[in-house]
């Protein structure tokens, strides 16, 4: 055997490593990148659990969705859909497959990273903040409120995927 040959099959990943390595990349944005955008908002503790005990001071009926459950839970790998106010828009991620970036602001107050792989699906163009979404994707916890991501068809079609809904438009 040609000693390349055995380096190269020693070096192949299965497709269970590399969806591993691609939520840990998420996770290291998520957890590095995302907060130097939100540091203001984060004086005096998290935003997501101020945002939610704020509510109950001011005598606000506590609103907890799939996301603030998934929070509180400290979930991940939860598929959910949501609906929230886009509160930032974030430059693109561009190492490994290129995400959209986007902070999606819930009723509740807490806010969460939407990763929108534009490899995979389309680019939103038109979308500002103060815009409304609808989004379906897989959850997965961090302590700056979490992000979603597989907002997309599975190339493979082995599995449902997500999206997100913007202007009556769906992109997958």
């Amino acid at each position: 055997m040609h000693p390349l040959g055995a380096r190269k099959s020693a070096m192949a990943l299965s497709k269970k490593q590399l969806r591993t390595i691609y939520i840990v990349v998420c996770l290291i944005i998520a957890t590095y990148v995302v907060p130097q955008f939100d540091n203001a908002s984060r004086v005096g503790g998290s935003r997501n659990t101020s945002a939610i005990e704020a509510a109950e001071v001011r005598g606000q009926e506590r609103v907890e969705g799939p996301v603030e459950r998934a929070f509180r839970n400290e979930q991940s790998n939860t598929w959910l859909t949501v609906t929230g106010e886009v509160s930032r828009l974030l430059s693109d991620d561009d190492q490994g497959s290129r995400h959209q970036r986007l902070i999606l602001e819930l009723a509740s107050g807490h806010t969460v990273l939407i990763a929108h792989n534009i490899d995979l699906a389309n680019r939103i163009n038109n979308i500002a903040v103060g815009d409304s979404v609808r989004v379906k994707g897989e959850y997965e916890w961090n302590l700056q409120g979490g992000v979603i991501h597989w907002t997309h068809k599975d190339p493979q079609g082995r599995r449902d995927g997500g999206w997100i809904e913007h202007q009556s438009r769906r992109y997958e």
